[in-house]
């Protein structure tokens, strides 16, 4: 008996499944294929500025369209800030809506600027007038506040406006506030001031149609400096001074850093890029991530996953056939330093004049803090102030005669030019104080942390690094610090839900550029995070070799050093001394 030819006939394949587009606007898929992105399409975010000015500030926090106020508003500068009395399990249970208070964080950019003293005075009575006196420096050159209130929002906008500052494209998916140097234009080691490129960027694109529906945020650096003094690494697109054998000074392209939850480090193009050809390069590569940057889902459209998935010799062919329509020079990037410089303390400009860079303490300062440092400013005769990239900021122009009593004066504000390591080195995103995103307080944390542990180390005498983030999205550089701490609940020895971290340890940028190591089912809770540091920081002075980092350290270490278990000093100097 033969089989029926049902039988004899061989298994169907199954069909592939069609490839889903990316909502690549290059390729043709222009409909949106999420909320955020119909939210763009349906009404250009720069729109809102008109209905903030004529509609909502005259109405109130009511009539708020909830398309412009979880949407639009970001392009303005504004995100409804975190209502309190929600504790950190609720960050990710409640809807959005449910989190919003009816007051505003607004973002200042400062794109690496020379804010002068009546800049400088405005931000503060800003601060002092609508803000509760709130007010932080962040890591990308910006002034934050709190419990801004639309009505005031108007008001605050003109003031602004009459010293030269913004708030416009400070959030949203557009090209978000510049990182630049610091010291452009004076330090004596400076390889080329790139301020004007900066400012030619900021005049052609910032408020520009154009370039204001990205795929995610886009986030810009650039330097002249060879300390790499913006963390150009994890940028989505950073121009870096570079040295051609022919062509002189020039900038360097990194495309695609960027952290968060999927941390990935640029990738260098290896070219030479004049300085009045930076804009242009800029325009190119934000064009390409507007037209092929993948649009789809939220979590994978950011620049570095098109990086990723092309490689970066397409992304340069792209980049030169599409968008410049010319080659680009070769050159081989530029060295790395071994840390990236923040300036702080007292330094000699070119022009014979000094600098001093200042911290505060995690980036919190005030209205009060603000505004006297512009009487300083004015009293001194500075050029002005810049932001850093780490939370920190640097006074240009001081005679050299003044600047011991300019320090004393600056201690009396609430700054300092001699700061501990850990006041120095430690950074922290604005927490569930505010953060609708957060899970864990950090502000405040990071400033109990640096004061017990200055007590327990007074003298340290290697620099390491705390980068306290209360979520994952690393706004504070989890990843990239010697000790980087990323926000989460767990339980403690109860087995009581508390709030903690996940340890990142030996991370860096510069000549130490790693993200950092990540010990299986290892969390500290909030409470138990200055005994946690002590132990590992104490194991670390004791079983470092001659002149090693601690991040070459913790690459090396044993689990049970940096889990912070207890251990035998003795021991341990008795096996540190059987490997030198």
């Amino acid at each position: 008996m033969t089989d029926s030819p049902a039988a004899q006939a061989p298994a169907r394949k199954p069909r592939p499944r069609p490839k889903r587009g990316e909502g690549q606007w290059a390729l043709g898929y222009m409909e949106p294929l999420n909320k955020n992105e119909q939210s763009k399409k349906d009404d250009n975010p720069l729109n809102v500025q008109a209905r903030i000015l004529n509609i909502y500030s005259r109405r109130g926090f009511a009539s708020i369209d909830p398309a412009d106020l979880r949407g639009r508003f970001r392009w303005m500068g504004l995100y409804t800030q975190r209502a309190p009395g929600f504790d950190g399990g609720k960050t990710a249970t409640l809807e959005e809506e449910e989190l919003d208070d009816s007051y505003f964080m607004m973002r200042v950019r400062t794109d690496g600027q020379v804010l002068g003293a009546d800049a400088l005075r405005t931000l503060g009575q800003v601060s002092t007038d609508f803000a509760r006196g709130t007010a932080d420096i962040t890591d990308r050159n910006n002034i934050q506040y709190h419990w801004i209130e639309i009505e005031s929002v108007p008001e605050i906008w003109e003031r602004f406006e009459a010293v030269g500052l913004t708030t416009l494209e400070a959030c949203g998916d557009s090209p978000r506030p510049f990182l630049g140097s610091p010291v452009a234009g004076i330090a004596k080691d400076e390889l080329i001031d790139g301020s004007p490129a900066l400012a030619e960027i900021k005049r052609r694109y910032i408020g520009n149609p154009d370039f204001s529906n990205l795929p995610r945020k886009f986030k810009t650096a650039l330097t002249g400096h060879p300390s790499h003094d913006v963390a150009p690494e994890v940028n989505d697109v950073s121009f870096v001074a570079t040295i051609h054998p022919e062509h002189g000074v020039g900038f360097d392209l990194w495309v695609g850093g960027g952290l968060s939850t999927n941390p990935m480090l640029a990738q260098k193009l290896g070219v030479w890029i004049p300085l009045d050809e930076v804009a242009d390069a800029w325009e190119g590569v934000a064009s390409i991530f507007r037209d092929y940057g993948y649009r789809r889902l939220r979590s994978r459209a950011r620049l570095k996953f098109l990086v990723a998935d092309w490689g970066v010799e397409k992304f340069r062919e792209v980049l030169e056939n599409e968008y410049l329509h010319r080659t680009l020079i070769d050159c081989d990037s530029p060295a790395v330093p071994d840390r990236q410089g923040d300036h702080i303390g007292v330094h000699e400009q070119k022009d014979g004049r000094f600098f001093v860079g200042a911290a505060p303490v995690v980036g919190r300062i005030n209205g009060e803090i603000l505004s006297g440092l512009g009487d300083l400013v004015e009293q001194y005769g500075a050029t002005g102030v810049r932001l850093t990239a780490y939370q920190k900021l640097v006074v240009l122009g001081l005679d050299g005669a003044d600047t011991d009593a300019f320090l004393a004066d600056l201690e009396t504000i609430g700054l300092t030019a001699t700061p501990s390591n850990w006041r120095r080195n430690t950074m922290a995103c604005t927490g569930i104080e505010y953060c609708k995103l957060a899970i864990v307080e950090t502000k405040a944390r990071a400033a109990d942390l640096i004061t017990e542990l200055e007590r327990r180390f007074p003298e340290l005498d290697t620099p390491i690094s705390v980068n306290v983030n209360g979520c994952p999205n690393s706004c504070a550089r989890t990843q990239v610090a010697d000790i980087g701490l990323k926000g989460m609940l767990v339980l403690d020895e109860d087995g009581d839900q508390v709030e903690g971290f996940q340890v990142h340890l030996g991370g860096g940028l510069g000549l130490t550029e790693s993200f950092g190591r990540k010990l299986r089912a290892h969390k500290v809770t909030s409470k138990g995070l200055d005994d946690y540091i002590t132990n590992v920081v104490s194991a670390f002075l004791i079983d470092r070799h001659d002149g090693e980092t601690f991040a070459a350290w913790a690459a090396r270490a044993d689990d049970s050093l940096l889990r912070g278990d207890a251990f035998d000093e003795a021991e341990l100097r008795s096996r540190r001394l059987e490997t030198v």
